[in-house]
């Protein structure tokens, strides 16, 4: 790093980096492209661009999966390749998608339209009406979550040249009939919450001006949005308004055909889903209702109109054990499916209601081990006939999509795809680790067999929000990382969804450090078991994972040899006043509350970062288009370890949103840049 380019600690204010959170000011932008200039001289050149190439190969492969839902009598899918970096909506049937090479449909190149306007144009979002031909089309620059909305007719493959249109703005729309949209938007003077989402959803007619859409329901500034959904499984039209409270609270509202709206009397804290004249929730906390406690991660379920006039009979559906947790529930042609990781092997249940009770039923065919995820093919719930899609894999076996017809039937192949890299030799075992206070904190490692004490490890892991991580084929590490030699190990903390609520608020607020803990107890296991030594480890995690690698930079120097930290959170006493950072409250805390500033400063690694010490070199990367997890975070925290004499690098592409590019070959560019990095600082000599 040149000494040159560290920026000064001189500076008036009490944090001296606060004009990099100037996103696109000049003297933030200057910084940004003098850190991009030594990242890319230092870790780019040939093996870089051979890398990239190779992988960007990889994800535009012919033959890739093209994931596909169906609307009315087509299945859809957006496809990206070299030839159309910026994707391909299109369409095709079912009969023809069970070809091996089927014929497609373009309805939109948004290369095209990105060219024809002058805009740097992605397709993030498709909103259509059963029996209808229109759409509305979320139009995102460079990846952002901001959205510009139009209105696309799928029979003339055209926009409606006098249809809806909004401007950029978070949100979206849902269709309650041809000429009526529910808009969930912040766009507009006062329709944004303290988070940049919506605070309103309106009525907005066909013909009127957005600011005079009738206002159904809105909440309060401190929420963290508000949105709308259409349903017509019911047997007259209604609608679901979900008031997101925070990030795992919400008042649910029901608006009927009539126009009038019926607040449930549930508790704040459930997942809820409602289809015909059913519902079924799942509890966050523990529910106590007409004399009856029912425990947390309970699911339960209700006739929805017997709800309504009183009747709190509820039928349990599902009953969580320690390590057995629901991962998500969803209606398909009257039946309820669950999906439930026991011990972190795959389960599927499906419930059916009718008026003597629910049956209960295995769904058939699925292997009990490995990755394996099912949702429903049709998009609207209406025009299901209750046909699933399931993808099944592992880390060394590339995914399968699968066809169960009517929900009932054996899965049947639909679409293999292509094995990207040679597993001659590897295997993949799973561990536990024992962290500071005696849990066990489960991990997946995938390599050559044996203890080599030298193994070059990629170590990864999320821990937050509730989200469960998994062992999937990874095209990238498998190619880049396993075929030469090296071992990946993916970590399930505390903070996850592993093993239900307890497990996710186990690490979420003041136990956010514990889940940083767990993740150096792995690597710690790592070498205690005699795979590895601390300098040969590299680890890797992205946004709430930004908070993770930095603490290990910060707390656990001395277990990695480099750090790879991805469009980081960081900063934890100002994430609240940055773009979406206030709606995370309920995962991290409040740092405006003296109380919660207490816990938070604990892991706010910006913060906590202390001269002298022998911290491993890390590259921190972001892009400049995410409006999610502002870039601030991480220029801030490159430029404080440089100026205190750190080996810290910067790198930020200016598309990208909350990702890592905004094609396959920016996306490969990204992740290439981050494994040469890690391969050089540990001593991994990787010519390909």
């Amino acid at each position: 790093m040149s000494v040159d380019d560290r920026p000064t600690l001189s500076a008036p204010d009490d944090d001296p980096w606060l004009w990099l959170e100037e996103i696109e000011g000049k003297q933030a932008l200057d910084f940004v492209e003098r850190q991009n200039s030594l990242t890319l001289a230092a870790f780019g050149g040939a093996a870089f661009a051979r890398d990239r190439d190779i992988l960007a190969a990889i994800y535009d492969r012919p033959d890739n999966i093209p994931y596909v839902g169906r609307r009315g009598n087509d299945l859809h899918n957006l496809w990206k390749d070299a030839g159309n970096p910026r994707g391909l909506w299109r369409r095709t049937t079912l009969a023809e998608f069970r070809k091996a090479d089927p014929a497609w449909e373009t309805m939109l190149d948004i290369d095209q339209l990105a060219a024809s306007e002058g805009e740097d144009w992605l397709l993030s979002g498709i909103a259509t009406m059963p029996g209808s031909s229109r759409a509305i089309l979320s139009l995102s620059r460079g990846g952002s979550d901001a959205v510009t909305l139009r209105e696309f007719d799928l029979g003339t493959k055209s926009f409606v040249a006098d249809g809806f249109t909004l401007p950029e703005a978070k949100g979206g729309v849902d269709w309650l009939d041809a000429d009526t949209l529910l808009l969930s938007s912040a766009h507009g003077e006062g329709m944004a919450t303290s988070s940049g989402y919506a605070r309103t959803v309106r009525l907005w007619r066909r013909g009127q001006p957005v600011d005079q859409a009738q206002m159904i329901i809105e909440t309060a500034t401190d929420h963290m949005m508000i949105h709308g959904s259409a349903d017509d499984t019911g047997a007259t039209p209604r609608a679901w308004i979900v008031d997101q409270i925070d990030f795992f609270n919400h008042a649910i509202w029901l608006r009927d055909a009539a126009g009038r709206t019926t607040k449930l009397d549930l508790p704040t804290g459930v997942w809820m889903q409602a289809h015909r004249d059913w519902f079924a929730m799942k509890l966050r906390k523990d529910w106590t209702v007409q004399g009856r406690t029912y425990v947390t991660d309970t699911v339960l379920g209700i006739s929805l109109s017997a709800f309504l006039n009183g009747s709190r009979d509820f039928a349990i559906l599902f009953e969580p054990a320690p390590r057995r947790a629901l991962q998500g529930l969803f209606w398909t042609a009257g039946k309820l499916v669950l999906s439930i990781l026991d011990e972190l092997k795959p389960r599927f249940e499906i419930c059916t209601p009718s008026a003597t009770g629910w049956s209960r039923d295995m769904l058939p065919g699925l292997p009990q081990i490995g990755v394996v995820d099912v949702w429903p093919l049709d998009r609207h719930a209406s025009e299901s006939n209750g046909d699933l899609l399931a993808n099944v894999q592992d880390p060394l076996t590339p995914p399968s999509l699968l066809l169960i017809e009517r929900g009932v039937a054996s899965p049947a192949l639909l679409k293999q795809a292509p094995r990207t890299f040679t597993a001659d030799g590897l295997v993949v075992t799973q561990h536990e680790a024992i962290s500071v206070d005696g849990e066990r904190i489960p991990y997946v490692q995938t390599g050559p067999a044996g203890e080599t004490g030298d193994a070059p490890v990629y170590m990864s892991a999320y821990g937050g929000f509730g989200v469960s991580v998994k062992p999937y084929y990874n095209a990238s590490l498998g190619k880049l990382w396993l075929e030469r030699g090296g071992t990946t190990v993916q970590a399930n903390l505390r903070g996850g969804g592993e093993f239900g609520t307890r497990w996710h608020d186990a690490g979420r607020l003041a136990g956010k450090k514990l889940s940083h803990d767990d993740f150096a107890a792995v690597a710690a296991d790592l070498v205690r078991r005699g795979v590895t030594r601390p300098k040969r480890i590299a680890a890797q995690g992205g946004s709430n994972g930004g908070i993770l690698i930095t603490n290990m930079l910060v707390r656990y120097p001395e277990r990695f040899g480099a750090l790879f930290c991805t469009i980081p959170l960081i900063d934890m006493r100002r994430y609240t006043r940055l773009l979406a950072g206030a709606s995370w409250i309920a995962e991290y805390g409040d740092p405006d509350k003296p109380e919660e500033w207490e816990w938070l400063k604990t892991y706010s690694a910006y913060h906590n970062v202390k001269a002298g010490q022998a911290y491993p070199p890390i590259l921190i990367a972001t892009t400049r288009r995410d409006d999610r997890v502002h870039p601030g975070h991480a220029r801030k925290m490159a430029a404080k370890l440089q100026a205190m004499g750190f080996e810290a690098w910067f790198y930020e592409p200016a598309a990208g949103g909350h990702g890592y590019g905004k094609d396959n070959k920016e996306r490969a560019g990204f992740e290439v840049l981050g494994f040469r990095f890690l391969k050089e600082k540990i001593g991994w000599r990787d010519e390909g």
